[in-house]
């Protein structure tokens, strides 16, 4: 048998209160997984990790405080947001008792949007001279950090308290006394996180084009962005500096009528294509196959939401926002599928 006192020696008091919220599903058994308490051991230290980023990255006397709201970034404001949505989601799921709910909104948060995108981006500011910016960054970090240790505190209070206490300015003595997270209308911005969103797609693309061209960060490649949205252009040209961080292209490009080179490596995104010239690196008939893949997803994506739509009794029945939705998903899947036809045809002609 599974003696619970070698479990927490091993693992921590903390990781086993997380297996055991995180894998809770109503009406279910739980079975132990050491596997699943490596995990939770994992995201433990991924949290420690993110946190002591954090706290070496104040100063002494940094508040766990926003500035003004109209001096923030645009990864502050979609940072924001999202915490937002996550209080908004593990509020509504610790009142129903799902526990396993509310663990996955604070997993997807903490792990992706604050570690992995945010706080990686936030290294650009506080290695630079703009103090002002700087500053922001700063107690964008603290606050983030503060709220997000409170809504780990019931299921982890041991870790979220040594953390809390270790902030340079914390109010009350005791992580156990201080308010629970509430959503903050405000702070919701769903602006902010569909710009965000199209930053994510451009940065992955081309990251997913480094990697498909065995291409590492060390190589020197360019990027060429195609966009005729006007929007677009502005976000990814505000916000080159993260580009440049998480990409490193020797030579960035951002406009309407850029003419696809011949040789290279393609991606299209939600308003957008991606070019990235690898005459040394592509291999022709490599790409001509993988943007026949690209091709017939898009394909299947167009004729299902055009069944969908092509569907009387779901037209007339689903709510008119539901429709809508679909409507937009199809044109921009047919957008792909265009876009994807054309450059295939490129690179045909090109051989």
């Amino acid at each position: 048998g599974i003696d619970p006192m070698d479990v927490i020696e091993k693992y921590g008091a903390d990781a086993l209160r997380w297996f055991l919220t995180n894998g809770s599903t109503p009406g279910q058994d739980l079975n132990f997984s050491y596997a699943k308490m490596d995990a939770s051991w994992n995201f433990i230290n991924k949290i420690w990790n993110a946190s002591r980023y954090v706290i070496m990255n104040l100063n002494e006397d940094t508040k766990a405080e926003l500035p003004a709201y109209d001096t923030l970034t645009l990864a502050d404001k979609w940072i924001l947001s999202r915490l937002n949505d996550t209080i908004g989601k593990i509020t509504k799921n610790f009142e129903k008792f799902e526990f396993g709910e509310a663990d996955r909104a604070l997993y997807n948060f903490i792990w992706n949007d604050f570690a992995d995108w945010y706080i990686e981006m936030t290294k650009e500011t506080l290695n630079g001279e703009n103090e002002a910016a700087k500053d922001a960054v700063q107690h964008v970090l603290a606050y983030v950090l503060d709220q997000t240790l409170r809504l780990l505190h019931p299921i982890l209070p041991f870790v979220t308290e040594a953390i809390w206490l270790e902030l340079p300015v914390h109010a009350g003595e005791t992580l156990v006394d201080a308010a629970y997270p509430k959503v903050q209308a405000e702070l919701t911005n769903d602006t902010a996180e569909a710009d965000f969103a199209s930053l994510v797609a451009l940065i992955t693309s081309i990251r997913t084009i480094r990697n498909e061209a065995n291409a590492p960060m060390s190589t020197k490649i360019d990027v060429l962005v195609k966009t005729e949205d006007a929007n677009l252009k502005r976000i990814f040209e505000e916000n080159a500096d993260y580009i440049n961080r998480f990409v490193h292209p020797k030579e960035l490009q951002i406009a309407a009528d850029i003419e696809a080179p011949k040789l290279s490596m393609s991606a299209v995104i939600s308003g957008a294509e991606i070019f990235v010239p690898l005459e040394e690196l592509i291999d022709l008939d490599e790409e001509i196959a993988r943007l026949e893949g690209e091709l017939k997803k898009f394909a299947g994506e167009v004729k299902r939401g055009a069944g969908k739509l092509g569907n009387a009794k779901f037209v007339n029945h689903a709510p008119e926002a539901v429709v809508a939705e679909e409507r937009e998903k199809l044109a921009d899947w047919q957008t792909k599928l265009a876009a994807t036809e054309a450059r295939l045809a490129d690179l045909k002609a090109a051989k």
